[in-house]
């Protein structure tokens, strides 16, 4: 018999740690995390495992993505769990409702000031999508990507005087999404300054739906 697919969302502002909370719950849970740039080559360049991901069956569930998204799908035929930055309008919830009922949605709630350090701090790797914070993740070499040497960019609403519009537009757009999710009874917000310190309580909530793989103390 088919394990019962639980579908959930991470939501959370640009910086809010929403990759490196999948990453962990990938790695905690026994799923596999893809970024955004590597599911859009494959579903339109037609390369990699198109099992894996964008189609909807007993493996997974699919998932659509905007420019913050990463996924996260099952590398088992056990437990997919879709996000973080899908549905950021309330218009993307509601188109999301007419592929599935999600069962869970977690909401990381970070401090404007700490997002505003964190994202005037952050370069990435453009091909790749990895990302550095020059405060507490930097490269081991300024500049450059650990690993292929290439260099690091900062995104353009990434710089210090672009920041502050997108944390407001992004608090204008969430407000309705969460306010559903609460109303529905399956929202679990989270709050903090520091990923390390919200991680054990969204480990333990994740505990009771999925069987991990690894224990809290393994990360």
């Amino acid at each position: 018999m088919a394990s019962k697919l639980l579908r959930a969302v991470v939501l959370g502002p640009p910086g809010s740690g929403k990759g490196t909370v999948c990453e962990r719950i990938a790695r905690s849970f026994g799923l596999q995390h893809l970024s955004s740039g590597q599911f859009l080559r494959e579903s339109l360049g037609g390369g990699g495992d198109q099992g894996r991901v964008g189609e909807a069956g007993e493996r997974e569930v699919p998932c659509l993505m905007d420019e913050f998204g990463s996924i996260l799908a099952a590398s088992q035929p056990l437990t997919p769990i879709s996000g973080p930055g899908f549905p950021r309008t309330l218009g993307q919830a509601k188109a999301l409702d007419g592929i599935c009922e999600l069962d869970l949605v977690i909401s990381l709630n970070i401090p404007f000031e700490t997002l505003k350090d964190r994202l005037s701090a952050r370069w990435v790797h453009p091909a790749s999508g990895r990302v550095y914070n020059m405060d507490f993740n930097p490269p081991h070499t300024q500049g450059v990507d650990d690993l292929t040497g290439e260099p690091l960019v900062q995104r353009e609403d990434d710089r210090p005087e672009a920041v502050a519009a997108r944390l407001r537009k992004y608090k204008d757009a969430a407000k309705p999404v969460i306010e559903l999710y609460r109303s529905r009874g399956i929202l679990h917000s989270f709050s903090g300054t520091e990923t390390n310190k919200i991680w054990p309580y969204v480990y333990t909530l994740l505990s009771s739906k999925i069987p991990p793989v690894l224990s809290d103390e393994e990360h």
